[in-house]
C-alpha cells in the first residue's frame, strides 16, 4: 500500500484545485452556444493527479442522473456550489446528500460490490472539488 498524503500535500492540492479560473471569455475558435451547451451536461473536469490522490471538479446539472458508479476510495468533498443530491442504491434505496456552498465533506470508500446513481433535483448547478485518495480503500 502506497504512503498516504500528508495533510500539507493535500491542503497544498486543495488550494490549487480551488483557486478559480479565469473562464470569462470562450477560448478562441470556440463558439458561444458551445460553451452553453458544455454549461448545461453535468461532467467531471480533472484538475491534479499524482500518486497519492486524484482531484476533479464535478458540475451536476439539474436534472441529469449520473450513471451507476462506485467509488472505491475514500474522498474529500468541497462543495464550490452546494445543493441536495439524491443518491439511489443498485437495490433502490434513496437517500438525500446535501452540500453547503464553501463546507468540506468526508466520505469513506463505497460498501465492496453496491453501486448507486446521483441527480441534482435543485435547479441550479452543484459544483464540487473532489480529493480522492489513492490505494486506500479497495484498489
Amino acid at each position: 500500500m502506497k504512503p498516504a498524503a500528508t495533510p500539507a500535500v493535500l491542503l497544498a492540492i486543495l488550494a490549487v484545485a480551488c483557486a478559480p479560473a479565469d473562464d470569462s471569455a470562450p477560448e478562441e475558435g470556440v463558439s458561444s452556444a458551445a460553451v452553453a451547451s458544455v454549461e448545461e451536461e453535468t461532467r467531471r473536469v480533472p484538475q491534479f493527479e499524482n500518486e497519492h490522490v486524484q482531484v476533479w471538479k464535478s458540475i451536476i446539472v439539474p436534472n441529469q442522473p449520473l450513471e451507476m458508479h462506485r467509488h472505491d476510495n475514500p474522498r474529500a468533498i468541497i462543495a464550490l456550489k452546494g445543493g441536495t443530491l439524491t443518491v439511489t442504491s443498485d437495490a433502490g434505496d434513496t437517500h438525500d446528500m446535501t452540500w453547503e456552498t464553501g463546507s468540506a465533506y468526508w466520505l469513506e470508500a463505497d460498501t465492496p460490490g453496491e453501486l448507486h446513481g446521483d441527480v441534482n433535483e435543485g435547479d441550479e448547478p452543484i459544483e464540487v472539488i473532489v480529493v480522492q485518495l489513492k490505494g486506500a480503500g479497495g484498489n
